[in-house]
Protein backbone atom coordinates (compact mmCIF):
# COMPACT_ATOMS: atom_id res chain seq x y z
CA UNK A 1 0.00 0.00 0.00
CA UNK A 2 2.49 2.20 0.73
CA UNK A 3 4.75 1.94 -2.15
CA UNK A 4 2.20 2.62 -4.68
CA UNK A 5 1.05 5.69 -2.26
CA UNK A 6 4.36 7.23 -2.91
CA UNK A 7 4.95 5.99 -6.63
CA UNK A 8 1.40 7.84 -7.37
CA UNK A 9 2.77 11.10 -5.51
CA UNK A 10 5.59 11.00 -7.31
CA UNK A 11 3.35 11.33 -10.58
CA UNK A 12 3.83 7.89 -11.41
CA UNK A 13 0.19 5.48 -12.23
CA UNK A 14 0.49 2.68 -9.69
CA UNK A 15 -1.56 -0.78 -10.01
CA UNK A 16 -2.02 -2.80 -6.80
CA UNK A 17 -2.92 -6.15 -7.52
CA UNK A 18 -4.00 -7.29 -4.48
CA UNK A 19 -3.89 -11.05 -3.36
CA UNK A 20 -7.14 -10.98 -1.35
CA UNK A 21 -10.43 -9.50 -1.01
CA UNK A 22 -8.94 -6.31 0.62
CA UNK A 23 -5.85 -4.69 1.09
CA UNK A 24 -3.99 -4.58 4.79
CA UNK A 25 -2.92 -7.69 5.24
CA UNK A 26 -2.18 -8.96 8.45
CA UNK A 27 -3.14 -5.69 9.93
CA UNK A 28 -6.52 -6.03 9.89
CA UNK A 29 -6.82 -8.83 12.93
CA UNK A 30 -4.17 -6.91 14.88
CA UNK A 31 -5.41 -4.94 18.13
CA UNK A 32 -2.86 -2.62 19.06
CA UNK A 33 0.57 -1.61 17.88
CA UNK A 34 3.73 -1.68 19.94
CA UNK A 35 5.37 0.38 21.30
CA UNK A 36 3.08 3.01 22.23
CA UNK A 37 -0.36 0.37 21.66
CA UNK A 38 -1.44 2.48 19.50
CA UNK A 39 -4.87 1.16 17.56
CA UNK A 40 -3.98 -1.01 14.26
CA UNK A 41 -6.54 0.38 12.53
CA UNK A 42 -5.77 3.60 13.17
CA UNK A 43 -2.39 2.91 10.80
CA UNK A 44 -4.88 1.19 8.05
CA UNK A 45 -7.12 4.21 7.83
CA UNK A 46 -3.85 6.32 7.17
CA UNK A 47 -3.30 4.77 4.34
CA UNK A 48 -6.56 3.99 2.77
CA UNK A 49 -7.25 7.74 2.92
CA UNK A 50 -3.94 8.52 0.91
CA UNK A 51 -4.65 6.00 -1.58
CA UNK A 52 -8.25 6.50 -2.31
CA UNK A 53 -8.43 8.15 -5.82
CA UNK A 54 -4.40 7.52 -6.16
CA UNK A 55 -3.97 4.12 -6.69
CA UNK A 56 -5.99 2.10 -8.83
CA UNK A 57 -6.34 -1.60 -7.11
CA UNK A 58 -7.33 -5.01 -8.07
CA UNK A 59 -8.77 -7.19 -5.56
CA UNK A 60 -8.89 -10.83 -5.49
CA UNK A 61 -5.97 -10.79 -8.18
CA UNK A 62 -4.46 -14.62 -8.60
CA UNK A 63 -1.18 -14.03 -10.77
CA UNK A 64 -0.59 -16.74 -13.11
CA UNK A 65 1.70 -15.76 -15.50
CA UNK A 66 4.32 -12.55 -15.30
CA UNK A 67 5.97 -12.13 -18.77
CA UNK A 68 9.28 -9.96 -19.39
CA UNK A 69 9.44 -7.82 -22.41
CA UNK A 70 12.39 -5.76 -23.58
CA UNK A 71 10.46 -2.30 -22.15
CA UNK A 72 7.96 -3.86 -19.92
CA UNK A 73 6.10 -7.02 -18.19
CA UNK A 74 3.08 -8.61 -18.86
CA UNK A 75 0.74 -10.28 -16.01
CA UNK A 76 -1.80 -11.99 -16.71
CA UNK A 77 -4.20 -12.72 -13.86
CA UNK A 78 -6.44 -15.79 -13.79
CA UNK A 79 -9.95 -13.88 -14.93
CA UNK A 80 -8.15 -13.59 -17.96
CA UNK A 81 -7.26 -9.73 -17.48
CA UNK A 82 -3.95 -8.63 -18.77
CA UNK A 83 -2.20 -5.70 -16.74
CA UNK A 84 0.98 -4.12 -18.63
CA UNK A 85 3.40 -2.46 -16.52
CA UNK A 86 7.24 -0.27 -16.64
CA UNK A 87 8.31 -1.80 -13.44
CA UNK A 88 7.35 -4.50 -10.77
CA UNK A 89 7.28 -4.08 -7.01
CA UNK A 90 7.24 -7.54 -5.20
CA UNK A 91 5.38 -7.05 -1.75
CA UNK A 92 3.89 -10.09 -0.63
CA UNK A 93 4.64 -10.21 2.56
CA UNK A 94 4.80 -13.27 5.17
CA UNK A 95 2.71 -15.79 6.41
CA UNK A 96 2.50 -16.81 10.09
CA UNK A 97 3.80 -20.07 11.27
CA UNK A 98 1.57 -22.69 11.40
CA UNK A 99 1.86 -23.72 15.16
CA UNK A 100 -0.18 -27.19 14.20
CA UNK A 101 3.69 -28.56 13.04
CA UNK A 102 4.97 -28.18 16.87
CA UNK A 103 2.31 -30.56 18.05
CA UNK A 104 4.43 -31.13 21.32
CA UNK A 105 2.44 -27.97 22.12
CA UNK A 106 -0.93 -28.71 21.45
CA UNK A 107 -2.27 -26.02 19.28
CA UNK A 108 -5.66 -27.79 17.18
CA UNK A 109 -5.28 -30.23 20.02
CA UNK A 110 -6.52 -28.72 23.56
CA UNK A 111 -9.02 -26.45 23.21
CA UNK A 112 -6.71 -24.24 25.30
CA UNK A 113 -3.87 -23.26 23.60
CA UNK A 114 -3.96 -20.37 21.18
CA UNK A 115 -1.61 -18.26 19.01
CA UNK A 116 -0.98 -14.80 19.50
CA UNK A 117 -3.02 -14.45 16.12
CA UNK A 118 -5.88 -16.05 17.68
CA UNK A 119 -5.53 -13.65 20.51
CA UNK A 120 -4.88 -10.42 18.30
CA UNK A 121 -7.82 -11.01 16.41
CA UNK A 122 -10.13 -11.83 19.66
CA UNK A 123 -9.17 -8.39 20.88
CA UNK A 124 -9.24 -6.67 17.83
CA UNK A 125 -13.21 -8.00 18.07
CA UNK A 126 -13.61 -6.53 21.48
CA UNK A 127 -13.66 -10.32 22.57
CA UNK A 128 -12.85 -10.96 26.27
CA UNK A 129 -9.87 -13.04 27.43
CA UNK A 130 -11.82 -16.56 28.43
CA UNK A 131 -10.97 -20.32 28.40
CA UNK A 132 -12.79 -22.25 25.99
CA UNK A 133 -14.84 -22.99 28.48
CA UNK A 134 -15.84 -19.27 29.38
CA UNK A 135 -13.90 -18.85 32.48
CA UNK A 136 -11.75 -15.87 33.53
CA UNK A 137 -8.29 -17.88 33.15
CA UNK A 138 -5.95 -17.60 36.33
CA UNK A 139 -3.05 -18.25 35.16
CA UNK A 140 -1.55 -17.56 31.65
CA UNK A 141 1.35 -18.65 29.62
CA UNK A 142 2.86 -17.41 26.88
CA UNK A 143 5.61 -19.08 24.94
CA UNK A 144 8.06 -17.11 22.63
CA UNK A 145 9.71 -17.99 19.38
CA UNK A 146 7.25 -20.91 18.07
CA UNK A 147 8.41 -21.94 14.76
CA UNK A 148 11.42 -19.30 14.93
CA UNK A 149 15.03 -20.21 15.85
CA UNK A 150 13.86 -23.58 15.75
CA UNK A 151 16.35 -26.02 13.74
CA UNK A 152 13.50 -28.44 14.35
CA UNK A 153 11.08 -26.49 12.44
CA UNK A 154 13.87 -25.67 9.55
CA UNK A 155 13.76 -21.99 10.66
CA UNK A 156 16.84 -20.75 12.28
CA UNK A 157 16.01 -17.21 11.93
CA UNK A 158 14.41 -14.92 14.26
CA UNK A 159 11.17 -13.23 13.65
CA UNK A 160 12.39 -10.25 15.29
CA UNK A 161 8.86 -8.73 16.48
CA UNK A 162 8.01 -12.20 18.67
CA UNK A 163 9.26 -10.80 22.01
CA UNK A 164 8.21 -7.28 22.04
CA UNK A 165 4.62 -8.76 20.69
CA UNK A 166 4.52 -11.30 23.79
CA UNK A 167 5.26 -8.00 26.11
CA UNK A 168 2.61 -6.07 24.21
CA UNK A 169 0.22 -8.93 24.76
CA UNK A 170 1.23 -10.01 28.34
CA UNK A 171 0.14 -5.92 29.44
CA UNK A 172 -3.06 -6.17 27.64
CA UNK A 173 -3.91 -9.72 29.32
CA UNK A 174 -2.99 -8.11 32.55
CA UNK A 175 -4.88 -4.97 32.12
CA UNK A 176 -7.81 -6.67 31.28
CA UNK A 177 -7.21 -9.27 33.72
CA UNK A 178 -5.43 -8.12 36.95
CA UNK A 179 -6.07 -11.10 38.79
CA UNK A 180 -4.69 -13.29 36.02
CA UNK A 181 -1.14 -14.46 36.48
CA UNK A 182 0.92 -13.94 33.26
CA UNK A 183 4.04 -16.22 32.53
CA UNK A 184 6.45 -15.41 29.52
CA UNK A 185 8.45 -18.29 28.87
CA UNK A 186 11.37 -17.04 26.33
CA UNK A 187 15.19 -18.31 24.99
CA UNK A 188 16.17 -14.67 25.35
CA UNK A 189 14.56 -11.30 25.18
CA UNK A 190 15.53 -9.62 21.79
CA UNK A 191 13.71 -5.43 22.65
CA UNK A 192 15.98 -4.59 19.85
CA UNK A 193 13.63 -1.22 18.96
CA UNK A 194 13.00 2.00 20.01
CA UNK A 195 10.89 2.14 23.31
CA UNK A 196 10.51 -1.74 23.62
CA UNK A 197 13.08 -1.79 26.60
CA UNK A 198 11.10 0.30 28.25
CA UNK A 199 7.78 -1.38 27.64
CA UNK A 200 9.43 -4.95 28.81
CA UNK A 201 10.51 -2.90 32.02
CA UNK A 202 6.79 -1.56 32.47
CA UNK A 203 5.52 -4.93 32.03
CA UNK A 204 7.42 -6.80 35.08
CA UNK A 205 7.18 -3.16 37.13
CA UNK A 206 3.50 -1.89 36.55
CA UNK A 207 1.92 -5.15 35.61
CA UNK A 208 3.66 -7.86 37.07
CA UNK A 209 4.32 -10.15 34.29
CA UNK A 210 7.04 -12.66 35.57
CA UNK A 211 9.56 -14.04 32.80
CA UNK A 212 11.08 -17.90 32.87
CA UNK A 213 14.10 -18.36 30.94
CA UNK A 214 13.53 -21.76 29.08
CA UNK A 215 11.96 -23.50 26.30
CA UNK A 216 8.63 -25.53 26.63
CA UNK A 217 9.39 -29.35 25.91
CA UNK A 218 5.90 -30.57 26.27
CA UNK A 219 2.49 -29.38 26.95
CA UNK A 220 -0.23 -31.86 28.08
CA UNK A 221 -3.90 -31.00 28.92
CA UNK A 222 -5.29 -32.47 32.37
CA UNK A 223 -8.88 -33.52 33.37
CA UNK A 224 -10.10 -30.02 33.52
CA UNK A 225 -8.74 -28.59 30.56
CA UNK A 226 -5.64 -26.73 32.19
CA UNK A 227 -2.64 -27.14 30.48
CA UNK A 228 0.21 -29.23 32.19
CA UNK A 229 3.45 -26.76 31.04
CA UNK A 230 7.48 -28.82 31.03
CA UNK A 231 10.22 -26.60 31.15
CA UNK A 232 13.50 -26.24 31.57
CA UNK A 233 14.25 -23.21 33.70
CA UNK A 234 17.66 -22.69 31.94
CA UNK A 235 18.37 -19.52 34.95
CA UNK A 236 17.29 -22.06 37.71
CA UNK A 237 19.40 -25.48 36.24
CA UNK A 238 16.63 -27.43 36.93
CA UNK A 239 13.23 -28.51 34.99
CA UNK A 240 9.63 -27.04 36.12
CA UNK A 241 6.33 -28.12 35.47
CA UNK A 242 3.61 -25.13 35.46
CA UNK A 243 -0.24 -25.62 35.12
CA UNK A 244 -1.97 -22.79 33.04
CA UNK A 245 -5.49 -21.99 32.53
CA UNK A 246 -4.53 -20.33 28.72
CA UNK A 247 -1.65 -21.43 26.39
CA UNK A 248 -0.66 -18.64 24.11
CA UNK A 249 2.06 -19.63 21.39
CA UNK A 250 4.10 -16.69 19.72
CA UNK A 251 4.06 -17.65 15.99
CA UNK A 252 7.00 -16.56 14.28
CA UNK A 253 6.98 -15.13 10.28
CA UNK A 254 7.77 -17.44 7.34
CA UNK A 255 7.71 -16.63 3.65
CA UNK A 256 4.40 -16.30 2.47
CA UNK A 257 2.86 -18.73 -0.37
CA UNK A 258 2.85 -15.60 -2.86
CA UNK A 259 6.68 -15.35 -2.10
CA UNK A 260 7.45 -18.35 -2.98
CA UNK A 261 4.99 -18.23 -6.31
CA UNK A 262 6.32 -14.85 -7.64
CA UNK A 263 9.34 -15.27 -7.04
CA UNK A 264 9.78 -18.55 -8.40
CA UNK A 265 7.64 -16.68 -11.90
CA UNK A 266 10.01 -14.49 -12.29
CA UNK A 267 13.57 -16.30 -11.33
CA UNK A 268 14.36 -14.28 -8.14
CA UNK A 269 16.85 -16.01 -5.49
CA UNK A 270 15.90 -17.09 -2.44
CA UNK A 271 17.75 -17.04 0.90
CA UNK A 272 18.52 -20.43 2.95
CA UNK A 273 15.25 -18.97 5.36
CA UNK A 274 12.88 -19.17 1.67
CA UNK A 275 13.05 -15.31 1.64
CA UNK A 276 13.77 -13.54 -1.38
CA UNK A 277 17.14 -12.25 -1.49
CA UNK A 278 18.12 -8.96 -2.79
CA UNK A 279 20.56 -7.55 -5.11
CA UNK A 280 22.89 -6.51 -2.45
CA UNK A 281 21.76 -7.27 1.56
CA UNK A 282 23.55 -3.81 2.46
CA UNK A 283 23.62 -1.28 0.24
CA UNK A 284 20.46 -2.48 -1.92
CA UNK A 285 17.87 -4.12 -0.65
CA UNK A 286 15.04 -2.92 -2.61
CA UNK A 287 16.96 -3.87 -6.01
CA UNK A 288 17.39 -7.30 -7.51
CA UNK A 289 18.85 -8.32 -10.51
CA UNK A 290 16.24 -8.47 -13.01
CA UNK A 291 15.78 -5.06 -14.60
CA UNK A 292 12.70 -3.48 -13.66
CA UNK A 293 11.80 -5.55 -10.63
CA UNK A 294 12.27 -4.47 -7.11
CA UNK A 295 11.70 -6.05 -3.95
CA UNK A 296 9.65 -4.05 -0.31
CA UNK A 297 8.91 -5.91 2.98
CA UNK A 298 8.60 -8.56 4.41
CA UNK A 299 9.37 -11.08 1.43
CA UNK A 300 12.52 -10.29 1.58
CA UNK A 301 12.74 -11.43 5.88
CA UNK A 302 10.53 -10.51 9.32
CA UNK A 303 10.23 -6.93 9.71
CA UNK A 304 8.07 -4.39 12.02
CA UNK A 305 5.29 -2.14 10.42
CA UNK A 306 7.37 0.66 10.53
CA UNK A 307 10.40 -1.21 8.75
CA UNK A 308 7.89 -2.18 5.87
CA UNK A 309 6.27 1.34 5.68
CA UNK A 310 9.88 3.04 5.56
CA UNK A 311 11.58 -0.09 3.31
CA UNK A 312 8.18 0.29 0.76
CA UNK A 313 9.17 4.21 0.69
CA UNK A 314 12.41 3.79 -0.60
CA UNK A 315 11.80 0.66 -2.71
CA UNK A 316 9.49 3.47 -4.84
CA UNK A 317 12.11 6.56 -4.90
CA UNK A 318 14.14 3.42 -6.05
CA UNK A 319 11.74 2.47 -9.24
CA UNK A 320 11.05 6.25 -9.62
CA UNK A 321 14.62 6.80 -10.14
CA UNK A 322 14.61 3.64 -12.71
CA UNK A 323 11.21 5.11 -14.90
CA UNK A 324 13.35 8.63 -15.57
Amino acid sequence: MEASITLAELGYQAILLEKSHSTGGHVHDWYQLFPNRRPAKEVLTFSELRMEGKVKTINDADIIDIEKNINDFRILLRNGKLVVADAIVVATGFDLFDAHRKEEYGYGIYENVITSADLEKRLSEGKKILTHSGAIPKRIGIIHCVGSRDEKSGNNYCSKVCCVTGVKQAIEIREMLPETEVFCFYMDLRMFGRHFEELYKESQEKWGVSFIRGRLSEANENADGSILLKVEDTLAGKPLKMKVDLLILLAGFVPSGGTKTIGKMLGLPFGDDGFITPKDEHTSTNLTDIQGVFVTGSCTGPKSIQDSIADARAAATQVANYLK
